[in-house]
């Protein structure tokens, strides 16, 4: 077994949606990215890459590469759990959580653990998403952005890496 984590951050800003765990927030602001900026996926995909040793997420899909504009995180994530298969890694868990001010992610915490794991192939009971604030701290306290970690165990693989 091997654990990896992952780190992403995004920009608040208007006239995006706001996209998280592949659920999509009511809110009246969204992240700013090249892709549609889903912060806690990428933390997955990266907690992921890393757990396999096979870089990160910037490396499988570059940002400023047009066929990647605007995609949904989640045909990302299923890419990456395609990698992870060909290199004979399974998912055990993921843990995730979300750092925001606001909106409150009270709600929508269920329906990116269903979203995910079933992005992944894997039960809920295996994917964990929490959230927390910054209490007022620094860009996230402010409300200017939203971040989010996470941390993934997978086993099997062949132990090469990139």
């Amino acid at each position: 077994m091997r654990a990896g984590i992952g780190y992403d951050t995004h920009p608040l800003v208007p006239g995006r949606k706001l996209v998280l765990g592949g659920i999509e927030i009511p809110f009246d602001k969204g992240l700013s990215g090249w892709s549609d900026a889903d912060a806690l996926t990428h933390a997955i995909i990266d907690a992921l890459l890393g757990a396999a040793a096979l870089g990160d997420i910037g490396r499988h899909f570059p940002p400023g590469d047009t066929q990647y504009q605007g995609i949904s995180s989640l045909v990302l994530l299923e890419r990456i759990k395609e990698k992870l298969a060909e290199n004979g890694w399974q998912v055990v868990n993921i843990d995730a959580t979300i750092l925001a001010e606001s909106p409150k992610m009270r709600d929508y915490i269920d329906p990116m653990r269903q979203q995910l794991s079933r992005t992944l192939g894997i039960s809920t009971g295996q994917v964990s998403v929490k959230a927390s604030t910054a209490n007022g701290l620094g860009s996230i306290g402010r409300g200017e952005g939203i971040a989010a970690y996470a941390i993934a165990l997978v086993e099997g693989g062949k132990d090469e890496g990139i």
